[in-house]
């Protein structure tokens, strides 16, 4: 202990302590001084545990080797009412950037090493390294940090002069066991500080800057539709053929596309692990209307499998599909009123090379349907399938220059009534100078009349 730095009552360092604050540095705990580090915490901090679980950082303050004080900061809370009316953002945005939010579960100054400044000293050197140092460690930026100070015991000076600000109290509820929570009856003030500015603006926008998205990407989604929602969509599924066995059809086709369609409204497009996954994440009461059977003894609904949707996809007619995807985007948008109609073909991503060319509304961007390309072709005889399929009566259809082809024109001008607009590239030579001569201004040939 330095005698320099007994705990004293005046408001400015005397020059010892200057010398202290100045030499003063900070750095994260060592995995071999862990020990040490709980032992004190364990000693002297007025909650009496160490115990961390999930993503954590623990700092030290030191001035020449010698422990001043100890800080450790862990995963924010997860449900903070205080905080996130402050911040202002929706449930679904809270639970997919809270991992931007970090939470100083520990702050303490070791006995006999109080001096005026040291704590906003130790704060100060934290943060400005905190969000580095989280990034280091898990893999992810920060962006605002909270903390909860018991006022029956402190009055949270030491954050005010580091520059949080006290936004209110907790309920007064404390985690007892996984999501079960006890109220303890001592709420605290809850504290906070922006590491970056204009955070809590940028959490509560609709789209977080670049270098934060992926800590929203790597978020799972979850349904968010009533149960009630869902019964309407699965409803619009029960005319499918179902070619499996009544023995098979413990998770019924219609409940398993509609959680097909459910995650893809959702996001999820990198197959049937994801699908299963996300159907692990809905409710009992999001379950219950699919029409699966429940187990006897439960009388609850178990979430299908990754081997569920993969044999459920393999059966379910595409065409049924698209038929029933249709009626329910008219049911919802109303009919079609686009006088112009785009096909493109795009690779469907993570599939291996699959090829869908689909059909989109140009003025709504509404979708009009979709062809798989066979194997061992290309996209324009699925486009001609597609085309058969559309309604392009008094329409225009707008292709890229794959589908400049004599006879995908001849069927949207002369079978569908539809007129078009297709490009024409240099490697189409014979068209190409054909098209120029049409369009080069000509001398006028007079009639004889």
């Amino acid at each position: 202990m330095y005698p320099a730095m007994k705990k004293k009552n005046r408001r400015h360092p005397d020059p010892d302590e200057s010398q202290i604050l100045a030499g003063v540095i900070v750095r994260l705990i060592e995995d071999e001084e862990i020990p040490r580090y709980n032992e004190l915490i364990e000693t002297h901090h007025y909650l009496k545990s160490s115990a961390v679980v999930g993503r954590h950082l623990r700092f030290v303050a030191e001035y020449q080797g010698e422990w001043l004080a100890l800080a450790t900061w862990v995963a924010a809370a997860k449900h903070i009412k205080a905080r996130d009316i402050t911040i202002g953002w929706t449930d679904e945005q809270r639970r997919r950037r809270l991992g931007l939010v970090v939470n100083n579960s520990r702050l303490l100054v070791l006995p006999e090493c109080h001096c005026p400044n040291l704590i906003s000293r130790f704060m100060k050197l934290m943060v400005n390294r905190l969000s580095g140092d989280w990034a280091k460690r898990w893999g992810d930026p920060l962006a605002l940090a909270e903390t909860f100070v018991d006022p029956c015991l402190y009055q949270g000076t030491a954050y005010k002069a580091s520059a949080w600000t006290k936004i209110g109290k907790t309920s007064g509820y404390g985690r007892d066991a996984g999501d079960y929570y006890l109220n303890h009856g001592r709420p605290k003030d809850l504290w906070i500080r922006e590491l970056q500015p204009g955070a809590m603006a940028a959490l509560r926008a609709e789209t977080l800057p670049p270098a934060w998205q992926p800590v929203e990407d790597s978020i799972a989604p979850r349904c968010r539709m009533r149960p009630e929602e869902i019964r309407d969509i699965r409803e619009l599924f029960e005319e499918m053929d179902d070619p499996r066995r009544k023995q098979s059809q413990a998770y019924s086709l219609p409940g398993l596309l509609t959680i097909v369609l459910l995650a893809t409204l959702c996001g999820v497009n990198r197959g049937q692990r994801d699908l299963a996954a996300f159907a692990k994440s809905m409710t009992q009461g999001q379950l219950r209307q699919l029409g699966f059977r429940r187990n006897r003894r439960t009388r609850e609904v178990r979430a299908p499998g990754e081997t569920t949707f993969f044999r459920a996809l393999r059966i379910a007619d595409e065409r049924q599909i698209e038929e029933v995807l249709l009626r329910w985007q008219e049911k919802i948008l109303g009919p079609v009123e686009d006088q112009v109609i785009a096909v493109d073909g795009k690779k469907l991503r993570h599939s291996g090379g699959v090829e869908l060319v689909s059909a989109f509304g140009v003025e709504s961007g509404r979708w009009m349907g979709t062809e798989c390309t066979d194997s061992k072709s290309n996209e324009i005889p699925a486009g001609r399938k597609l085309v058969d399929r559309i309604e392009l009566s008094g329409k225009t259809l707008v292709a890229d220059a794959l589908h400049t082809q004599t006879e995908t024109a001849s069927t949207i001008l002369f079978e569908k009534g539809g007129d078009y607009c297709f490009t024409v590239k240099g490697n189409q030579k014979e068209l190409l100078h054909t098209s120029e001569s049409l369009l080069t201004e000509q001398a006028f040939s007079p009639s004889e009349c």
